[in-house]
């Protein structure tokens, strides 16, 4: 007859305490398979087996909640499928922690003694927009990356010339200058602002180990001060007058971007250029419009979210009029790739939240029309546009 074992005797076989075990038992992980005269807790072999791969799952990451389910699926769990899962969430997570490290690390260095808990809710804030960033860049990864680099598409955009004295505001991981390294032209100039905490840290970092890299007479320079103030105009200033100055990804992130523009628009030469993209263009709602259309599905939702971003263009066009006589709107092409229905319609409910219920209802019946589309052309290519405003005085 197998000998039964007490929980503080498996708790020892595996390596745990005996609260770890009780609380495996709370949660319905580890059931005791039998109970002693005295009413205590025993476990047979098949009871050690299991704790063991509780401790195991446990040690790389996963929650309780996920462990119960894979022990409910017992053999029908995808062990390869559940450990990339699991590989990419932690992936996920390290890049998270290190983003804090990093900007911990750098207030530290910064400020020392002298920070306060403003500076705690400056960091927190700065992380949270590096990470809506990333969240939206890698997805943008993911499905264009048959497509042309998108940054080199705004810097072919930009059309530099030699010795152009660039203000790159808010220019967090620089991108466009990073991809575009070996093309930037000769002798230019480059003052990137952007605060601290954030991938604008990464960036003074990247400028100093490959400041032998860049073109012929390439400089480029940070200055860390929140756009916001009087205190980091002031310093922009004293460079005088810049031939280029590029505010891209940047209005979402200000309470009044008028105001950047306007000061913007003092520091720019004659024959400068100031390229500002703002809101996006209707490209998904006429897409998606389309689909419903086909499928005899009235939303009227998605006229207003035409209309709206329709305004939101338009207003955006007449503000930039106020402090510049040539207003030019380019709309710059990205293809996005789609070869899972779920995946796509998953992407729409991003967009559209605020149509939950709506959006749900519909759901197999929109997944079986995009399903059916990738099964036709092998995936779905949806043609985006986004706005980029280049103006003059």
């Amino acid at each position: 007859m197998e000998k039964k074992m007490t929980s503080g005797e498996i708790a020892k076989k595996a390596g745990v305490s005996q609260k770890a075990v009780r609380l495996y038992d709370e949660k319905g992980l580890l059931k005791p398979t039998d109970y002693s005269e005295g009413n205590y807790r025993l476990y047979d072999d098949a009871a050690l087996q299991i704790l063991e791969k509780i401790v195991a799952l446990k040690a790389i990451g996963f929650s309780l909640e996920e462990i119960r389910d894979n022990l409910t699926a017992g053999e029908a769990v995808n062990v390869e499928e559940a450990l990339r899962i699991q590989l990419k969430n932690m992936e996920e997570k390290r890049s998270q922690i290190d983003n804090v490290i990093a900007a911990i690390k750098g207030a530290l260095e910064r400020r020392g003694s002298a920070l306060d808990w403003d500076d705690v809710a400056t960091i927190v804030q700065n992380i949270d927009i590096d990470r809506r960033a990333d969240e939206h860049h890698w997805d943008a990864l993911r499905h264009t990356a048959q497509e042309p680099d998108w940054y080199v598409k705004i810097f072919d955009s930009l059309e530099l010339k030699k010795k152009d004295k660039i203000l790159d505001l808010g220019c967090g991981y620089a991108k466009l200058w990073r991809n575009n390294r070996d093309r930037i032209p000769e002798g230019s100039k480059i003052y990137a602002v952007d605060v601290h905490g954030g991938w604008a840290d990464d960036f003074e970092k990247y400028v100093a180990d490959n400041k032998d890299s860049f073109p012929k007479g390439v400089k480029i320079s940070l200055l860390f001060e929140d756009l916001e103030t009087d205190k980091a105009w002031e310093k922009i200033a004293k460079n005088k007058e810049y031939s280029m100055i590029i505010a891209h990804y940047l209005g979402f992130e200000l309470k009044d971007p008028e105001v950047m523009i306007a000061r913007a628009a003092g520091c720019l030469s004659d024959k400068g250029v100031f390229s500002y993209n703002g809101p996006g263009s209707d490209s998904w709602e006429r897409y998606l419009q389309n689909v419903f259309t086909e499928l005899k599905i009235k939303a009227p939702f998605l006229d207003e979210k035409i209309a709206a971003k329709k305004k939101m263009a338009d207003d955006t066009e007449k503000m930039l009029k106020k402090y510049f006589d040539e207003v030019e709107r380019i709309s710059l092409p990205n293809k996005w790739h789609y070869t899972d229905a779920a995946e796509l319609f998953d992407k729409f409910m991003e967009f559209y939240e605020e149509q939950e219920k709506f959006m749900s209802s519909k759901r197999d019946k929109v997944e079986r029309y995009f399903a059916k589309m990738i099964e036709k052309d092998g995936e779905i290519v949806l043609e985006a546009f986004s706005y980029f405003w280049h103006c003059r005085k």
